[in-house]
């Protein structure tokens, strides 16, 4: 390919709402260009990196079995208000209706249909297992778009779809995707973690997400560096502290604290350790009639350490908290406490609550906690001296840095990362709602059990950005970039040496399958490398006429901080060792 054929556009400088450093990139190095809020045109230079992607997806996904189709952009509500998403799922469903006044969405995910598909299709367990998938555009109406390709509304989405005739099936299906995944994100070049995630309603163990380690990521990731355990935030346990419950040595007494309702201020007036002070969070569940009114509602009182944050996931798993919970409000509060939030605690109630402690406070001794009371705590509280000892206790919070890990193999570490895939075991969620069966050994019809897989085709590219830049711009890996090799000829058009020499080169990576491009637009070096730098092309060859008569070429990494002059009967050479060809 030669520059002066294809489309380069670079800016020297991002659009005002360009937030992350992908989208000011991706922008900048003329990759995307919005449409409208989280829409983006895929011009030629991103495209290269998307159909990339895609590649190395559809050679991995083939190699495990599956089989690619397309399914629908838009789809009839009637196969989605079969599994009740129609009405269940909330604005991010983009609902619309044709000419006829018919009910139709846009995907933004496809197990409606490929169960439709299966039902139709797949009859016998003869026909089993199968796995079918789509490299699709999706939309969701995001509220807030944002962070260009990383949270758009309009996105490119590989979803795969699993059908098996029983559960020990279906996990066998799970692991060949999951170490299919494994393998295409290898091939990506890019450093990632694998890392159990949260099941859900669905319950269970088989869900791990894919993250793209970067600094910038919003997703916390939790792994212990001395073994392969790795979890996402809401999935890592919080190990019960070993050893028993210290003895109590300080009598209950209620303090003054005038104007701190914050654990922190408390701990910092009265010269105390964070840790020893008890944060009380109350919740709500309501139990409704089949109108969806509130019929009566239970106060929950939850208990946490004070330099500790509540994980909502876990929290929705105590029994009783599952079918779902709020906050309570302001009146609800007043009415079993008798006190403003700020100054709660499990002592001295005016009205009952369902009381659950964290499994650190469970084992705490004189603890601080509120004393429902402005501006007043309580100090010296011990469980079975001053309040019974607490009826459920569970894992609540959410691990910090220095945790013991789950599996007894050292101390927790905490980094961020991007989640560009996930796999799922789904079982028969989807094959129950929409009676999809077939026939199994016996005769008798069974429902499909399924599992699904995603990856993010065009989020991943905004992913690897933020994971490998510089201030000049854009570091791709070799597998997923734009072009691989770059010419950078230096007054090619007065000089027919360089000219030629570039144009040998050329055609010779060509050859030898070599993704390359021909800077021949007759740009200033200045210009010249800025460009490539900020598209960030990994291998740059630059041939000037000082060189030629040298015999010399110099060749440079995105990476590399200078230069490396090669001969000329030796630069194919030395490229393929370099990019592995």
């Amino acid at each position: 390919m030669k520059a002066s054929q294809f489309f380069i556009s670079t800016l020297k400088e991002a659009p005002a709402d360009a937030e992350v450093v992908s989208h000011q990139l991706m922008t900048r190095a003329g990759m995307i260009k919005k449409l409208g809020a989280g829409i983006y045109s895929y011009m030629p230079m991103g495209l290269r990196v998307i159909q990339k992607v895609e590649a190395i997806v559809r050679e991995e996904m083939s190699r495990a079995g599956a089989v690619e189709l397309t399914m629908p952009v838009v789809q009839p509500a009637e196969l989605w208000q079969e599994t009740g998403r129609f009405e269940k799922m909330g604005p991010e469903l983009l609902r619309i209706k044709d000419r006829h006044d018919r009910d139709f969405v846009v995907q933004p995910t496809s197990e409606e249909v490929v169960t439709d598909i299966a039902r139709q299709e797949l009859r016998s367990y003869k026909q089993l297992p199968k796995n079918f998938y789509q490299i699709q555009t999706k939309f969701r109406d995001e509220r807030r778009p944002r962070f260009g390709l990383m949270r758009g509304r309009e996105f490119i989405m590989k979803d795969a779809y699993s059908f098996d005739r029983d559960e020990a099936a279906a996990k066998a299906s799970y692991q060949v995707m999951a170490a299919a995944y494994r393998r295409i994100f290898d091939r990506f070049g890019l450093r990632y973690r694998a890392v159990a995630a949260d099941s859900g309603a669905i319950g269970g163990d088989l869900s791990e997400e894919f993250q793209v380690i970067a600094a910038t990521g919003e997703d916390a990731i939790v792994y212990c560096p001395g073994s392969a355990y790795a979890a996402n935030m809401e999935k890592a346990e919080a190990l019960a502290p070993a050893g028993p419950r210290p003895a109590a040595a300080n009598a209950m007494a209620k303090t003054p604290t005038p104007g701190k309702s914050t654990c922190a201020g408390v701990a910092e007036l009265l010269g105390v350790p964070l840790a020893t002070t008890v944060k009380s969070l109350v919740l709500a569940t309501d139990s409704l009639n089949e109108a969806g009114e509130i019929l009566k509602s239970q106060v929950w009182l939850l208990l946490l350490r004070g330099d500790h944050d509540m994980n909502e996931v876990k929290v929705s798993k105590v029994p009783g908290l599952g079918a779902g919970f709020r906050f309570a409000t302001v009146s609800e509060i007043d009415a079993h406490f008798g006190c403003k939030p700020g100054y709660l605690g499990p002592i001295g109630l005016k009205l009952p609550v369902k009381l659950v402690v964290d499994r650190e406070v469970a084992v705490m001794a004189d603890w601080i906690c509120g004393a429902n009371e402005p501006d007043f705590h309580m100090t010296g509280v011990n469980w079975g001296r001053d309040l019974p000892e607490p009826d459920q206790v569970a894992d609540l919070r959410n691990v910090v840095e220095g945790d013991a890990s789950p599996d007894g193999q050292g101390a927790l570490a905490i980094e961020r990362g991007i989640e560009v895939g996930h796999v799922f075991y789904l079982g028969s969620k989807y094959s129950q709602a929409m009676n999809a069966t077939f026939l199994g050994e016996d005769g008798k019809p069974a429902h499909f059990e399924m599992g699904c897989y995603g990856i993010g085709i065009t989020r991943l590219p905004a992913a690897a950005i933020e994971q490998n830049h510089d201030e000049r711009g854009i570091i791709w890996p070799d597998a997923i970039a734009p072009f691989t090799v770059v010419i950078c000829p230096i007054g090619m058009d007065r000089s027919p040496e360089v000219k030629a020499a570039a144009e040998q080169l050329h055609e010779q990576l060509v050859a030898a399958g070599v993704d390359v491009l021909l800077d021949d637009r007759g740009e200033r070096p200045g210009a010249m490398f800025a460009d490539w730098e900020l598209i960030g092309v990994p291998h740059r060859v630059t041939i000037g006429d000082r060189g030629i008569k040298e015999g010399q070429v110099e060749y440079q990494h995105r990476r590399d901080a200078a230069a490396t002059k090669v001969a000329v009967a030796e630069i194919l050479g030395f490229l393929k060792g370099r990019i592995g060809t």
